[in-house]
């Protein structure tokens, strides 16, 4: 989906704290934020949720776990069962390096796949980057255009205020 967003650019990370604060107070919509290097209370100030990545991993890892001990259950078991030296068919303890790896194996692709699914990730996918030097020195916030004339303009001149270098307007994939 095509939409019109602002860009605007800053040189410092503490002018990009503070924007994305007041126009989240401002009732704007920040669809995302760009810097060079991890900046301490981005997230909060974005509003941004934590991840459910650790739950997919614990339903896939037990998916995985359940589907290892009733597999080795059923072949030893039910399907081919061998008396070797008296051992039980059902014995758990040769049971758990299967089990380990599996839980570890459905954990870790379920999880790729959900990050790369949620992310929209995918081979042969173009980066878009809102401003030049955003991987470099440069940091950006990106607002969805705000469709009332006085909105757009006051969104602009808060922009401003808050140290903007540049703020400039295009289209983007939202």
């Amino acid at each position: 989906m095509r939409a019109r967003v602002v860009i605007a650019t800053f040189p410092h990370a503490s002018d990009l704290l503070n924007a994305v604060r007041r126009a989240r107070r401002e009732m704007l919509r920040v669809y995302d934020v760009y810097a060079p290097f991890p900046v301490h209370g981005l997230d909060e100030a974005m509003g941004i949720r934590r991840t459910r990545l650790p739950r997919v991993t614990l339903i896939a890892g037990l998916t995985g776990l359940c589907f290892a001990l009733g597999f080795q259950y059923y072949a030893n078991v039910l399907d081919w069962p061998i008396n070797v030296g008296g051992k039980p068919d059902n014995t758990t303890l040769a049971f758990i390096p299967i089990s380990f790896e599996l839980t570890v194996l459905f954990g870790g692709l379920a999880t790729v796949a959900a990050f790369l699914l949620r992310t929209r990730l995918y081979p042969s996918k173009q980066p878009w980057l809102p401003a030049a030097g955003v991987t470099d020195d440069t940091f950006a916030i990106v607002i969805r255009r705000p469709s009332g004339d006085e909105i757009h303009q006051r969104a602009l001149a808060l922009l401003t205020e808050c140290g903007a270098a540049a703020v400039t307007e295009s289209e983007a994939d939202l």
